[in-house]
């Protein structure tokens, strides 16, 4: 007779069924950030070796323009005046001049005593006027190239760094130049606003209702540009849509994913801090690694903070709704061919 029965256990099967590979959950989730931030993280080095240029001339033009830090640098690299640094010098030298008083004439040799003041020479002002053009023509492009490669990191795309920066520049060549000659026109008007309203003095505003209502409301208006930074650049490399409609649109973004640009704002003033605190720390030691550690990673992983916040939503609302129809108008502002290359 013939033995049916079939066993229960079986140890080395290979005819049975595996569990199988579970999909990812790729829900642009702050859990998952986290996960995609740490499997990104070498190509992130890697980008940031090419945003250096960027972030080295803005520190050379600020340490030569910005005071007090310029001042430093004109002493050593500047030419130099000889001038007396006593504020009493030229109330004493008047008095002086229009009756002989013993004692004002000994303090006016005292407070005569000069040293030589730096000044700007011809060549500290060709050095700052030529990094000043240098950002400006090729602040769109850097930024381009930058967002174009953060935006495959962001959507789970194969990206070649390198080649994807340089082709997202050459697709986007003469928008990504002209949006970013605003971009870059609009933040320096805002770094000069901020730092001269918060250098005034309260009296200068009439009251201290005035002063707070005017430095809240250009603290704002940075805010709300930089949350707008995040979008505009992503909306450039992916539609064929106007410059106008594209701020309009980087705009309405800034409101509609104010969560998720709030977290992004904070977790890049975190991440700041963060670098600052370990700055000082290491500073106060006698160890200077931590000044290294901004230019190895910083730049890059602040941008993918921004990106991760922004494209959900763009996604969301410009791309998800028309995917699945496409021959609605608005679909065709896509743009095509935006795969990567080869390295």
């Amino acid at each position: 007779m013939e033995n049916n029965k079939k066993k229960k256990f079986k140890l080395f099967d290979l005819n049975r069924d595996g569990k199988g590979v579970e999909e990812e959950n790729r829900k642009p989730t702050l859990g998952f950030f986290f996960k995609s931030f740490f499997r990104k993280f070498s190509n992130l080095l890697r980008l940031n070796l090419l945003m250096l240029p960027q972030i080295f001339a803005i520190i050379i033009f600020a340490v030569i323009c910005i005071p007090p830090v310029e001042s430093v640098v004109l002493y050593f690299l500047g030419a130099k005046t000889p001038s007396s640094t006593s504020v009493l010098f030229a109330p004493l030298y008047g008095i002086n001049q229009s009756s002989i008083i013993p004692d004002a004439s000994v303090l006016l040799d005292v407070s005569s005593i000069q040293m030589g003041l730096p000044r700007y020479s011809p060549v500290i002002i060709y050095i700052a006027l030529g990094i000043f053009l240098f950002l400006a023509i090729t602040w769109g492009w850097q930024n381009v190239g930058a967002t174009y490669v953060l935006r495959g990191l962001v959507r789970g795309d194969a990206v070649f760094v390198f080649s994807d920066f340089f082709y997202g520049i050459k697709k986007n060549l003469k928008q990504g130049f002209f949006i970013g000659l605003l971009d870059f026109a609009v933040c320096c008007m805002l770094v000069i606003d901020i730092r001269f309203v918060w250098t005034q003095p309260i009296e200068a505003f009439g009251s201290y209702f005035m002063a707070i209502i005017v430095s809240a409301g250009i603290t704002a208006v940075a805010l709300i540009y930089f949350m707008m930074r995040f979008y505009i650049y992503l909306l450039l490399i992916t539609f064929d849509i106007k410059t106008l409609k594209l701020l309009k649109n980087a705009f309405i973004f800034s409101v509609l994913g104010i969560l998720r640009n709030v977290m992004a704002l904070l977790g890049i003033a975190l991440f700041t801090f963060l670098h600052a605190f370990l700055i000082y720390l290491g500073l106060g030691v006698g160890f200077s690694l931590p000044i290294l550690l901004p230019f190895i990673y910083f730049m890059a992983a602040t941008a993918f903070m921004s990106a991760y916040a922004a494209y959900p939503v763009i996604d969301k609302y410009m791309i998800e709704p028309y995917a699945d129809d496409k021959d609605e108008e608005e679909f065709v502002y896509l743009k095509p061919n935006n795969d990567s290359e080869d390295e």
